[in-house]
Parts: structure tokens; sequence; C-alpha cells
């Protein structure tokens, strides 16, 4: 059963039905939004930045993104960071499908030789996507965690493109737990959502290994942080 879900046909019928559910809650949804004006500044720029969310959230992410702007022209064009998993291909249609086509490869793995993950090229083509202008997903704890515990790449890319970091917290009620590695959130039509924006974060010009992490561990406490805000805003 496991062989027949993962083939290619079948993952591009899931990820259509998915997102046709998901556009379904993410409509009916009551929004909160704390920080609006921190991603206004930056659609209205129109440059390159990168947005982090942890990977359980990702249901929700899309409602983050103002898709009107981005067909007016006015906007940055999306792109996600998606694993190479057969599982990651469900997502990466799912998400096609809501206008954010996928990059795919895990960023984590992209300056690790030892085990080729796709990506060392998900890494140059997300450079070559911010270069131009591009914005970029990325859940960093993905795709197989530590749940909430942020890898290198987003302060990788962010040190290497120059693009700005904004921090997203999610969350929503009610919503539903899939059994997953971080209990991914499966949100229900006619909810509440909330949505915390923080940043932006730019990376120090030159940063070596040290600074590298440090600008990671400063994004994950901001990114947790963020989440946690939302949480509270609906309980």
């Amino acid at each position: 059963m496991k062989r027949w879900l993962r083939a290619p046909a079948v993952q591009a019928v899931l990820g259509l039905v998915l997102a046709a559910y998901l556009k379904l809650v993410l409509v009916t949804m009551r929004w909160r939004v704390e920080g609006r004006d921190i991603p206004e500044a930056i659609w209205a720029e129109a440059g390159p930045v990168i947005v982090c969310f942890w990977h359980a959230r990702i249901a929700l992410s899309a409602a983050a993104w103002p898709m009107d702007r981005v067909r007016a022209g006015t906007a940055q064009a999306p792109r996600a960071l998606v694993s190479l998993s057969p599982d990651g291909a469900f997502l990466a249609a799912a998400i096609a499908w809501l206008g954010v086509p996928a990059i795919r490869g895990s960023s984590t793995k992209a300056w690790d030789k030892a085990k080729p993950k796709g990506g060392a090229w998900a890494f140059r083509e997300a450079l070559r996507w911010l270069d131009g202008g591009g914005g970029l997903a990325i859940t960093p704890d993905g795709p197989r965690g530590p749940a909430e515990q942020m890898a290198q790449g987003a302060a990788l890319l962010a040190a290497r493109s120059g693009a700005p970091v904004l921090l997203l917290g999610l969350a929503c009620r009610p919503c539903s737990r899939l059994s997953s590695w971080d209990r991914t959130l499966l949100p229900l039509p006619f909810g509440r959502g909330a949505m915390v924006w923080d940043g932006p974060v730019a990376a120090p010009a030159g940063a070596d290994r040290a600074a590298l992490d440090t600008l990671r561990l400063d994004l994950e406490r901001r990114l947790s942080a963020a989440t946690a805000r939302a949480e509270a805003m609906l309980a």
C-alpha cells in the first residue's frame, strides 16, 4: 500500500486533494495578524526575502504570501524548499497547486558531501532564485527534525544571498495533529488563525561559521517566540 501511495500519479492526485482542502480551510479561517507592517515593507520593496516557519505549521503558510500582489507583479514570486523524500513529492504537488512551486532538496545538507540529498543543487537553485529578487519559504527544522530546532540552511542562505530573513509564527484552532515526527497541524474549516511576524534579520557581512551559528540560534529563538505568541493569541 505504501509503495502504491508513493507512485508519482497518486502523489499528484493526493496533492491536488490536499490543496483544495487547504484553500477551503484558509478562506474560511478568521485571522489575527501581528506585525503586519514587517512583511508589508518587504513586499513593497519587491526584493529577495527568506521566510521561515516551523515544519509543523506548513499547512497554514500559504495564507501568509500575498498571491494577489504576485499576480499583479507588485510582490516577490515565492518558491519553497521541499525535501526529495517520497512524502515531499506529495507536499510539493500540493503547494504548487496553491501557487508556490517547489525547489526540491534539503537545504540542511547543502554543505554535507557525505550525505548527498539534493542539497547542493537545491542550495544553488535557492541562491539563484534569491539573486533574481524572488522570495523563498523555508521550514528550517525540516525535513526530519528535530522539531523546532533550526538547521544552518536559512542562516547560510541569508549570508550568501544578502536577503533578509523574516520569522513567521503560525497557529490555528481547531486543528488535528498528525502522527508525524513534528506532529504537523492540520487546520479545520471555519476556525481561527494567528500569524505573528518578526524581523527582518540580516546576516553579518563576511560571517564565519561561528557568526552563522550565532545567527542560527537567534533566528531559532525568535521563530519559537513568534510561534508561542501566535498560540497565545488564540488561547
